[in-house]
């Protein structure tokens, strides 16, 4: 018996039942692997759940105002997964009818849609033979070849995707990635590999070697950077606050977040109010500073650590141009900032 037969057959008998899997919607299918990119299936089933129940259809996806595409997502990270999509449901709406695209070629024009995504739409929703590669079918087959080309690399990806492409059984393409993707997320798993129930335990490389924890080979390029943020909570005597939306191209692009003091290292009482004394919203206002945390919280993104306080800022006066402190839960923000909200508990 050949790869792609075992591997379909293992996974006719062990896959998990999710909804995405009971569905050839390619709305449905795409929203599930957008939502999957850099997320766990645990973390992500809610999110989905909350997508298909508020946005049915494509287009009530495409009619949604951003924020409320954003605050759905809120606490998934990767925001401009979630820009992305609403940009290409307007697309899909306005520019093709409502029609999904029906190949590889025009899927993979979407806006935030790879290799990867275009495959797996193609494979499932229209059978088409594209193989998927993502972090589970570089770490499969890297083990079971002995593949050491690193997978971060132009060549890298053009071995996996052509051995994939090598191994994709035509005649179920679909079963074929999904059997795959779900097989290195629960048997050849990044540690302690379920080596033992692995149906290709006999011809694996890496088992016979000794090297499964080396596999796959990653390239290590990616400097992380330490930043010193300090958020400024005001609370007024009319129970309002400052929130601002930000702006520019960063990861939290359009979301809100209490005015941003960052430093160069942690910041102490006397420095932040020198600061806020700065800030243009209170200028000549009374006001009193506490630190709601002593300790920094350190919230890990990517490419960068931020070492966070949360600095109060109780106001003698009334804020005209603030926003009342009860409606600031409907306002998308990052998941530092949201996480504060609620023990804050305004």
């Amino acid at each position: 018996m050949n790869i792609s037969k075992q591997l379909i057959n293992w996974y006719l008998d062990n896959k998990r039942d999710l909804p995405w899997r009971n569905t050839q919607n390619p709305y449905f299918i795409w929203l599930s692997e957008i939502i999957l990119q850099q997320t766990q299936v645990a973390q992500g089933l809610p999110y989905y759940n909350s997508f298909i129940t508020n946005f049915p259809t494509v287009f009530d996806l495409a009619k949604a105002e951003e924020q409320e595409v954003l605050k759905l997502w809120q606490g998934l990270g990767y925001y401009s997964r979630a820009r992305n999509l609403h940009a290409s449901a307007k697309y899909i709406v306005t520019e093709l009818d409502g029609q999904f695209p029906e190949t590889f070629e025009e899927i993979i024009k979407l806006k935030g849609v790879g290799d990867y995504t275009a495959s797996a739409i193609a494979s499932i929703c229209f059978n088409q033979a594209t193989a998927v590669v993502d972090g589970n079918v570089y770490r499969a087959l890297s083990r079971l070849y002995g593949i050491d080309t690193p997978i971060n690399t132009t060549q890298g990806f053009k071995t996996f995707k052509t051995l994939a492409q090598q191994l994709i059984d035509t005649k179920q393409p679909a079963t074929f990635n999904q059997a795959i993707m779900e097989f290195g997320a629960r048997l050849c798993k990044p540690k302690n590999p379920d080596c033992n129930s692995c149906p290709f335990n006999n011809k694996c490389v890496a088992l016979q070697k000794n090297i499964i924890s080396d596999l796959p080979v990653k390239l290590k390029n990616t400097k992380v950077t330490k930043k010193h943020f300090n958020y400024i909570v005001v609370l007024s005597s009319d129970q309002k606050t400052i929130i601002e939306q930000r702006q520019g191209n960063g990861i939290w692009q359009n979301l809100y977040q209490f005015p941003l003091i960052e430093t160069s290292k942690e910041a102490n009482h006397s420095t932040i109010y020198s600061e806020i004394e700065e800030l243009n919203v209170l200028k000549g206002k009374i006001f009193q500073l506490s630190v709601f945390n002593q300790k920094p919280i350190i919230h890990k993104l990517s490419h960068q650590h931020l070492y966070t306080k949360f600095w109060i800022v109780n106001l003698e006066q009334e804020l005209p141009e603030g926003v009342l402190t009860s409606s600031i839960q409907s306002y998308p923000v990052p998941i530092l900032i949201g996480n504060f909200i609620e023990k804050f508990n305004f």
